[in-house]
């Protein structure tokens, strides 16, 4: 079952009201290529059209919800805690984040580089918990709790 997207102005990612980032968004652009194509139109095509298109979009769309804010989704995605049992992810999430690379530049996404970087990074940490995991498990301290705990 394909999931339609509505149709919402971002703010957070505006420069004015949100719209250009609301309708990149909803087709999966880049917000600077959504405004270049408004300026363009609105210098080279019809600008009191794409002006008072712009002006009513603002009052006829809706924010987008604090839930799918990409503020947010941000801020859980790379959580900043660095201490055991938190890193790169939401530990509570059933499956784990998928890295979005665009193949062209006017697409949303991250660049492969940046996907790279951020992949490697998840792997280097998830590494360190493992490690610090595997260092309790077979230390004496370890042995001990477990001997403890079976009386």
């Amino acid at each position: 079952m394909n999931a339609r997207k509505a149709l919402y102005r971002d703010p957070s990612k505006g420069k004015i009201a949100g719209v250009c980032a609301g309708i990149a968004d909803y087709f999966g652009m880049e917000s600077w290529v959504v405004r270049i194509l408004m300026v363009s139109g609105f210098f080279l095509l019809a600008g009191p059209f794409i002006f008072f298109g712009y002006i009513a979009a603002w009052f006829i769309l809706e924010k987008k919800p604090n839930h799918l804010s990409q503020h947010q989704v941000f801020s859980q995605k790379y959580n900043t805690d660095k201490s055991v049992g938190k890193g790169w992810h939401n530990s509570t999430s059933a499956e784990p984040e998928k890295v979005v690379v665009k193949s062209k530049v006017w697409q949303a996404g991250e660049l492969p580089s940046q996907a790279l970087f951020d992949i490697k990074q998840r792997f280097d940490s998830n590494e360190n918990r493992l490690r610090k995991m595997e260092k309790y498990v077979t230390s004496a301290e370890f042995q001990l709790n477990r001997e403890i705990n079976q009386l």
